[in-house]
């Protein structure tokens, strides 16, 4: 079954290229395919299959055949009626994570960082660590089509998402061969995309001669996709001819690990430490040294890094203990008497403060123990807007609805948390300044917008300079300074501006 289920999700992804024929099915083929959805009382997929033209019978028969839809009504009524608890009353018990498993860079003391980051840099040199980059999404809300990863906030270089993550890692592999004495420090990047987002994504990666990096060591691979689902449970059809499908989720980062043969690759290379981020952090520190020392000191399987919470009344997940075990509990889930518990410790620190950032370290040990757990992690629903053909059409015309008319299921990445011991968890809180500027809303919305990202990036540059001796004047208090992630990672190698006066805005690419 796992394995049935693993070639589902790797074999639906992008939309059928309608320019290649493909073959209709055979009477057999056909009529046994058909049997398999009318006892699961999803026939009605077939519903216009006489009215289609042979390549488009291909098509859709090509679509239908890897899916199991026993295995989807299965997930869809696990999703719609989640197990309860077994009294109705009962509450989860929601603790602190233990001492033993967190840390703050904020409260830490510096040799301590400085520990933990040469022996991450060290790592590093000896191609022992690796990313995975979570970049399915399209910059819809932001007003573009591309992926994400694409999108130029409005920094003076013009420099996109992708290109800055890119030049952090080709900053860490400098690093590391000049801290070590190497010449062939590398770092690995599994990008992860969705069927809207992969061929964009290598067609922006190959235009851009991967900006720098070596193209052997960046991997793409595709998240799966599960069918949409109308709200009486039945599978959605786009058109005639196509099923509707959205991607399954961050959580299905899991199986495509394995499907896209990632963690074989990771295998041969020698690999035991994985950082892995989503694209949409403008700020995020890459294979970040400081964390993958954290992480391989403490010999957990997965830790996570958080950002203090602003407030009680911020949006945010929390990561924390939840009836004994890691977890992340929605802001939606806590009571407003829990939120603003104060710590016992600190009566100027929320008690639950750790917000979820999805930014996680996974030893290589446990991306092999995938295939042992990936069945147990839930689905969850999402009620969309979802053009399709209505279940009672005759006529096969498409409808755009004007409200949700069924869902989407998918799965979250830290759902898995709760399937280990703490003793193999841990947290690293680290400065939301520093390290934390999600772009997820439209620009001039405020919020987690170019504007935000772009200016989190310049007043960090800014921080960088004056840290290093600099002096750093402007004609306006928002100005601030861009430095290229290919001469200083986190504020280091900035020395030769020490003394210097520097009018921003200003962008700094090179010694000089």
């Amino acid at each position: 079954m796992a394995a049935a289920i693993k070639n589902m999700l790797s074999s639906l992804g992008g939309k059928q290229q309608y320019d290649v024929v493909v073959a209709p099915p055979t009477d057999s083929e056909y009529n046994d395919l058909k049997s398999k959805y009318e006892k699961a009382h999803q026939g009605h997929v077939f519903q216009f299959y006489d009215d289609l033209k042979p390549e488009e019978k291909g098509a859709l028969y090509q679509q239908l055949r890897p899916i199991d839809p026993e295995y989807i009504n299965k997930i869809t009524q696990a999703a719609l009626n989640p197990p309860h608890a077994e009294a109705d009353d009962a509450k989860p018990k929601l603790e602190q994570l233990p001492a033993s498993a967190t840390t703050s860079t904020i409260d830490s003391k510096q040799d301590e960082v400085d520990k933990w980051y040469k022996s991450g840099l060290e790592l590093i040199a000896n191609n022992k660590v690796a990313v995975i980059l979570m970049a399915g999404g399209q910059g819809t809300r932001l007003g573009s089509s591309a992926p994400k990863g694409c999108y130029d906030i409005g920094l003076p270089s013009k420099k996109s998402l992708f290109q800055m993550q890119a030049e952090r890692i080709s900053r860490l592999q400098h690093l590391a061969n000049k801290h070590h004495g190497k010449e062939d420090a590398t770092i690995p990047w599994y990008i992860m995309t969705s069927g809207p987002t992969r061929k964009a994504t290598q067609e922006f990666f190959d235009d851009h001669k991967y900006f720098g990096l070596n193209s052997n060591n960046v991997f793409f691979f595709e998240q799966g996709v599960l069918p949409c689902i109308s709200m009486e449970g039945k599978i959605l059809l786009e058109t005639k001819s196509r099923v509707a499908v959205a991607p399954d989720g961050n959580g299905g980062l899991y199986s495509a690990l394995m499907s896209s043969g990632v963690v074989g690759d990771m295998e041969k290379r020698g690999i035991e430490h994985i950082h892995a981020y989503c694209v949409d952090n403008s700020l995020v520190r890459v294979a970040d040294p400081i964390f993958i020392g954290f992480s391989a000191e403490k010999d957990v399987d997965i830790a996570t890094k958080v950002v203090r919470k602003r407030d009680a009344k911020e949006s945010v997940g929390l990561i924390l203990q939840k009836n004994g075990k890691p977890d992340v509990v929605e802001y939606s889930e806590i009571d407003a008497e829990t939120a603003e518990a104060k710590d016992p410790k600190d009566n100027s620190l929320l008690k639950f403060r750790a917000a979820n950032i999805v930014n996680h370290y996974y030893s290589f040990r446990f991306l092999q123990s995938i295939p042992q757990w990936a069945h147990r992690l839930p689905h969850h629903i999402a009620k969309k807007k979802i053009p399709s053909i209505p279940l009672d059409s005759k006529t096969g015309e498409q409808v755009k609805p004007e409200k949700p008319n069924g869902i989407k299921l998918e799965q979250f990445v830290f759902d898995c948390f709760p399937f280990l011991p703490m003793e193999k968890f841990a947290c690293q809180e680290v400065k939301r300044e520093e390290e934390f500027s999600p772009l997820k809303n439209a620009p001039g919305s405020g919020q987690d917008c170019p504007e935000t990202s772009r200016s989190d990036i310049l007043q960090q540059g800014k921080r960088f300079l004056e840290a290093a001796g600099a002096t750093v004047t402007s004609e306006t208090e928002d100005a601030g300074v861009e430095v290229s992630p290919l001469i200083s990672y986190a504020g280091e190698g900035l020395d030769f501006l020490n003394g210097r006066e520097i009018k921003a805005p200003a962008v700094i690419e090179k010694e000089d």
